[in-house]
């Protein structure tokens, strides 16, 4: 009984009721045999394992650029445990390092578009003695609301040097970081042009272009809600609002600011004086963003650009990088060109691994390395070739000049082209007194009699049949007195 007793601990407490006594002892025989046929309780399904571990997927999370402070916890619902660890992971190539709090938060300051990503954290803790574990699967993704401001301003001034106009947009930007700190904006400089002025040939005109960003140093400051939906429109009203106390402030600040004096060693001040002030609002995303409405509360947001895909300066829309390019991080601006002359089969490259060798370089490559057995297989039958064409072609000319030497009226085509054979003998035999003849060879008056003979036949018909036998038996004639002085002279 002790036996059976100690073997009962294995059976379940509470039985369901099956509808009667016969079964219920049924189901309790049937146990009883499990837990004798088994060495170890741990066999039963209903015990629990020694480590539990569980992993979730959550929803995407979405993080404004520049924000002051974002912390993520570990896990979306609220668990209360006790002793428990955590550990933060990112998947990405080059991995940055990341700030985590006590209480298993990720802390992001200043967050940029390249800090989107997909993130993983661990929580470790104990339940009732069982070491669990559970990992939370995030995918980050960095987002602006657009607006912007747009400035040119028109300086005239008496230099138009490189020199000098860099220190006075060195004086000008030094005196604009006060401005951006009151107001929560960064000013950039992105173009300078320099002309003369047409009113007065003698100064010049400096236009100066800036770029107003409302995203500066605590700009969210109003906003510290956690609330995705509360905190989006939010952003709409700050940034709404700190567009026209940017406004407000530069004009001022322009109205206070109306001249700037440079001064150098070599020569006496120079003052840029301002005479224009002009603001254009935009609604772009930033470099980087694009509108892929992913973001349901605010759909004319601008997300960073995934992998694969940029977005060069004034563009609203990610583009998928062009075949020869990759990117690997989240809001980039223009793609990464492959190197060593190597491309992409497709579009919208998201890693190093996806450049392969050019398609044209390898069918070059293979027909390289196949030239030598192309060679091997045509050189012999082109040798083969040439050896029977020229045996074969000396005979037929040896053979043509031999009848043509002797009688050309028994030449092959003699019947058929008798005029075009009589003018091809006068030819050769022309060319044959003016090449082998000698001075010993006879008078000049022979040569002379030969090339007012050849003259004579070649302003005759050769179609004329009455001619043709003439001048046949005239180069006939010629041939035969000639040839015993060609004789002669070799010897």
């Amino acid at each position: 009984r002790t036996a059976q007793r100690g073997r009962m601990i294995c059976a379940p407490r509470i039985w369901p009721d099956l509808g009667g006594l016969r079964v219920l002892r049924t189901m309790q025989i049937l146990t009883l045999v499990l837990c004798s046929c088994s060495e170890k309780a741990s066999a039963l399904p209903w015990k629990l394992p020694d480590n539990s571990s569980q992993e979730y997927q959550a929803d995407r999370v979405f993080i404004h650029t520049e924000s002051s402070q974002y912390s993520l916890p570990c896990s979306p619902i609220d668990m209360k445990v006790t002793d428990a660890t955590y550990h933060w992971v990112q998947d990405r190539p080059d991995p940055k390092l990341i700030s985590v709090t006590k209480e298993g938060h990720l802390l992001f300051q200043h967050f940029q578009a390249g800090n989107s990503g997909k993130y993983s954290c661990t929580i470790s803790y104990k339940k009732r003695g069982v070491p669990v574990s559970q990992t939370f699967h995030y995918n980050i993704l960095g987002y602006h609301v657009p607006g912007g401001l747009d400035t040119v301003l028109l300086f005239h001034s008496t230099l138009c040097e490189d020199k000098w106009t860099k220190k006075f947009l060195w004086n000008l930007q030094d005196k604009l970081r006060q401005l951006e700190i009151e107001q929560h904006c960064k000013v950039q400089l992105t173009a300078t042009f320099c002309f003369p002025s047409l009113n007065n040939p003698s100064e010049f005109i400096i236009q100066v272009q800036l770029e107003v960003s409302l995203f500066g140093p605590q700009w969210d400051e109003p906003c510290n809600s956690q609330n995705v939906e509360k905190v989006t429109d939010c952003y709409r009203r700050t940034v709404q609002h700190n567009l026209r106390q940017v406004q407000l402030a530069l004009t001022r600040f322009f109205k206070e600011h109306k001249s700037f004096h440079i001064t150098g060693t070599d020569s006496p001040s120079i003052n840029f004086t301002n005479e224009f002030v002009g603001f254009l609002k935009t609604k772009q995303c930033r470099e980087g963003y694009g509108q892929t409405r992913e973001l349901q509360r605010c759909l004319d947001c601008c997300i960073a650009c995934p992998p694969g895909t940029f977005s060069p300066p004034r563009a609203s829309q990610c583009s998928p990088c062009p075949v020869g390019t990759y990117s690997l991080v989240y809001g980039v601006a223009f793609c990464t060109p492959c190197k060593d002359r190597m491309t992409t089969r497709v579009p919208g490259a998201s890693s190093i691994t996806d450049c392969v060798k050019m398609e044209r370089t390898q069918q070059v490559d293979s027909i390289i390395q196949r030239i030598p057995i192309l060679i091997l297989i045509i050189l012999p039958a082109i040798l083969a070739l040439n050896f029977l064409f020229i045996p074969s072609s000396c005979y037929w000319f040896c053979q043509e000049y031999w009848v043509l030497s002797r009688d050309p009226a028994q030449s092959p085509r003699a019947s058929k082209r008798t005029g075009s054979i009589t003018r091809l003998e006068m030819v050769i035999s022309f060319f044959r007194q003016r090449i082998w003849a000698s001075p010993a060879a006879g008078p000049a008056s022979n040569t002379s009699d030969m090339d007012t003979t050849a003259s004579q036949a070649a302003n005759e018909d050769p179609t004329d049949g009455a001619s043709s036998p003439a001048m046949t038996s005239n180069l006939a004639t010629v041939t035969n007195e000639k040839t015993p002085v060609l004789t002669q002279d070799r010897k």
